[in-house]
């Protein structure tokens, strides 16, 4: 039996597309455990959370290089449209946004040696439940573009607004502590990093989540996206 040319090109073309999702696939997992490292980080005090992130992260780094090179390759030998085009370029809008939060975790990584030497603050409960939220977010914006399915990417674009509120009700908190006893600004002030590094990571799953949507019905969300309180927002998403 044989193969005609234009088969063995249409298969070429097809596992160029599923490696793309599998790294896409791969950088999501990386995303998500170091996420929950940096929860682990700050509420079990565990140094060597610290080393795995940074450890994960030289991975993103490589991974992101590569959906990157592989999206030019498929753009100017395949010419892809309509849908395959969407798939291939919010692949690389994807890829880069989760190095974003692997850049967010590093950073607080980078702080262990401060972060694991804190005192038993009344707040980690506030970090973790933000932390839950944002995994959970980030799981399912990853699912909703895997599928791809916009409905569920509009309900995680929903939820962004309850992390905004969980990051400003524990500034407020650690803004209160660094009043009352001015010994706890520099674990404060760590730990506010912290909330707004998981803040920003709740940021990219949304990103994430517009980007299924848009892979999936052509179409960017409409409306303005929700916010909760931004009292304390001092950077564009």
């Amino acid at each position: 039996m044989t193969v005609s040319k234009d088969a063995h090109i249409v298969t070429s073309y097809d596992e160029a597309l599923r490696d793309l999702d599998a790294r896409i696939d791969r950088m999501g997992a990386l995303a998500i455990a170091q996420t929950r490292d940096t929860i682990a980080l700050v509420v079990q005090r565990d140094p060597t959370m610290a080393t795995r992130i940074l450890e994960h992260e030289n991975e993103m780094n490589e991974l992101e290089y590569r959906v990157n090179e592989q999206v030019v390759r498929v753009l100017a030998l395949r010419q892809p449209v309509a849908d395959d085009l969407r798939a291939v370029v919010t692949c690389l809008k994807v890829a880069g946004m989760l190095e974003r939060i692997g850049d967010y975790t590093a950073n607080a990584a980078r702080r262990a040696p401060v972060l694991t030497q804190l005192a038993n603050f009344p707040v980690r409960g506030p970090v973790s439940r933000m932390g839950d939220l944002v995994i959970g977010m980030l799981d399912d914006a990853l699912r909703a573009f895997r599928e791809p399915d916009d409905a569920l990417a509009s309900l995680v674009r929903e939820r962004d607004e309850e992390v905004d509120a969980l990051h400003a009700s524990l500034f407020r908190e650690l803004l209160t502590y660094m009043m009352e006893d001015p010994r706890t600004i520099t674990a404060c002030t760590h730990l506010m990093f912290v909330s707004k590094n998981l803040e920003r990571i709740g940021d990219q799953a949304t990103n994430i989540a517009e980007a299924a949507h848009y892979r999936a019905t052509g179409t960017m969300i409409s409306g303005d996206r929700p916010k909760g309180d931004d009292t304390f927002r001092t950077d564009p998403v």
